[in-house]
C-alpha cells in the first residue's frame, strides 16, 4: 500500500492551490521531509514535503492543476517495500557478466592504426611472472609483437589495460591514427524572412497564482472602497542622529542593524492608539474597533508583493522589530513564509523609498482600512526660524477607506506620526 503525498491544510481564507514544480519524477527515491513540488496559493509558496522514506511511484496531479485541501498530489512506495521487491542478482551472475565483456572486448575490432617503424621485437623473458592478459589485449601483443613487459601497466594489481598498449604504440610512434582531410565549412545559410505578425519580438508568460491574486485584490481594493491619500513630509534630522549615535552599539548588542521600519512602526502605534479609527475594520453594517495592533510590512519579493504580520507589534521593542523584519525579509525572499504569517494585520506599512520612489499614493489592503507609505529620504531646503536650512526629508502619504475615516482624522493621524518621528524621543516615553 503507498503512501499519499497531499496537500497541506490550507487556512480557510484559502481556498485552492496551483500545483508548481515536481522536484521528483516518478521513480526517484525520495527521503522523508525532502521537498517534493511548490504550491502557490494566493498568498504565498508553499513546499511539500515527503512523508516517508522511499521511492516516488505516481504523480496524480501535474504542474498546473487546481487542488483543494488534504487532495492527493503523489503516491510514495514506502522504502522497506522497495528494497523487497529489487531483485538481487545471483552469486554466478557478476562471474558471467565480466566473462561475456571479456569475449565481447576480444571480438571487438582492434584500433585503426598503420604501422609507422618496425615494430618492437619481444625480448628475451626473464621468468618474472605477470598478470594474466585479456583477450584484446593479447590480441594487439600478437598482431603488432610487443613485449607487454616494456609497456607501462595501468590497471587493477599491475595488469596491462587495452587502452595502456594503444597509448604505447602511439608514443612510440609505431602507428598513427587515420586523419579525415580538413573540409571548409559550407557557407552559412541566411534565414528566412518571417513574416511579423502581433506576437513578433513578445515573450508570454503565464500569471504565477500569486500574481493573479495581487491583481485581483488591487482591483478588488480600488472598486469596492472609496480610498483617498493625504501627504505630509518628515524631517528625519532626529532620527537620523539617533541612528548615526547608537547603530554600532545596537548592532554589537542585538546583531541586527537600527533601520527607519522601527521608527515608523513605533510612531504608527502611538497614532493608532489615539485614533483608533484607522485601525478599525467596516464588517457589513458594523465597525470592528481592534484592540490589538498587528502591523503588515509590505516586502518585495521575486514572486511578487507579500505582506507578513508583525503580531502584536506595539509589545515589541525595537531590536525585537528589527529582528523580525529582517526574518522576515529573507523568507520571503526564499519563498519560507507561512499563510498565518501572511493573514490577521490591522494596518500596513508600506516602503517605496528602498527602490528611490519620492512620492506614491499606496493601496489599501483590505479589509484593512489604511496604509502608510513610506519614501525616500533626501536633503531638501526647509524654512526654520526664518531661515533655509538643509534637512534630509522624506514625503508620507496614507491612503484610507472614506467610508469610514474622515478626512479629518486622516490628517490628524498623519501629524501624529510625523511628530512623534520629529521628537522620537517621545516613542520611548509613549507621548
Amino acid at each position: 500500500m503507498g503512501i499519499e503525498v497531499r496537500v497541506p491544510r490550507l487556512p480557510e481564507s484559502v481556498t485552492e492551490a496551483i500545483v508548481g514544480d515536481w522536484h521528483k519524477k516518478p521513480g526517484d527515491r525520495v527521503q522523508r521531509d525532502e521537498t517534493l513540488l511548490d504550491l502557490e496559493t494566493e498568498k504565498v509558496v508553499l513546499d511539500v514535503p515527503a512523508p516517508s522514506d522511499g521511492i516516488l511511484q505516481e504523480v496524480t496531479k501535474e504542474k498546473g492543476a487546481t487542488v483543494g485541501s488534504e487532495e492527493v498530489l503523489g503516491i510514495i512506495e514506502p522504502a522497506e517495500v522497495a528494497e523487497k521487491e529489487t531483485p538481487e542478482a545471483p552469486a554466478g551472475d557478476t562471474k558471467a557478466a565480466g566473462e561475456e565483456k571479456a569475449e565481447a572486448e576480444a571480438r571487438a575490432p582492434a584500433p585503426s592504426l598503420e604501422v609507422g617503424a618496425p615494430p618492437v621485437r619481444p625480448r628475451e623473458t626473464e621468468g618474472e611472472e605477470m598478470p594474466p592478459l585479456s583477450p584484446a589485449v593479447r590480441r594487439l601483443i600478437r598482431e603488432y609483437q610487443l613485449d607487454p613487459r616494456e609497456i607501462p601497466a595501468t590497471g587493477k594489481d599491475g595488469r596491462l589495460t587495452k587502452t595502456d598498449v594503444v597509448r604505447f604504440l602511439q608514443s612510440e610512434e609505431l602507428v598513427a591514427a587515420p586523419t579525415a582531410p580538413e573540409q571548409a565549412p559550407p557557407p552559412e545559410a541566411k534565414p528566412a524572412a518571417v513574416p511579423k505578425g502581433e506576437d513578433y519580438g513578445v515573450r508570454r508568460e503565464a500569471m504565477s497564482r500569486l500574481r493573479q491574486r495581487i491583481a485581483e485584490r488591487m482591483l478588488e481594493s480600488q472598486q469596492a472602497t472609496a480610498t483617498l491619500t493625504t501627504f505630509n513630509e518628515v524631517n528625519m534630522q532626529e532620527v537620523m542622529k539617533l541612528r548615526h549615535r547608537y547603530q554600532d552599539v545596537f548592532e554589537k548588542r542585538y546583531r541586527v542593524r537600527l533601520g527607519l521600519m522601527s521608527f515608523f512602526i513605533k510612531a504608527c502605534i502611538e497614532a493608532l492608539k489615539r485614533y483608533p479609527i484607522v485601525n478599525a475594520t467596516i464588517h457589513g453594517n458594523d465597525i470592528l474597533y481592534y484592540q490589538y495592533y498587528h502591523i503588515g510590512i509590505a516586502v518585495a519579493t521575486p514572486r511578487g508583493l507579500v505582506v507578513p504580520v508583525l503580531r502584536d507589534a506595539d509589545h515589541l521593542n525595537f531590536a525585537d522589530i528589527e529582528t523580525q523584519i529582517t526574518d522576515f525579509a529573507q523568507r520571503a525572499r526564499n519563498g519560507q513564509l507561512t499563510i498565518e504569517e501572511l493573514t490577521g494585520g490591522t494596518f500596513t506599512i508600506t516602503n517605496g523609498g528602498v527602490f528611490g520612489s519620492l512620492l506614491s499614493t499606496p493601496i489599501l489592503n483590505p479589509p484593512q482600512s489604511a496604509i502608510l507609505g513610506m519614501h525616500k529620504v533626501e536633503d531638501r531646503p526647509v524654512a526654520e526660524n526664518g531661515e533655509v536650512k538643509i534637512r534630509p526629508m522624506m514625503y508620507v502619504a496614507l491612503s484610507y477607506d472614506h467610508r469610514l475615516i474622515d478626512g479629518k482624522e486622516a490628517v490628524q493621524f498623519l501629524v501624529a506620526v510625523k511628530e512623534a518621528l520629529e521628537d522620537p524621543v517621545r516613542l520611548l516615553l509613549e507621548v
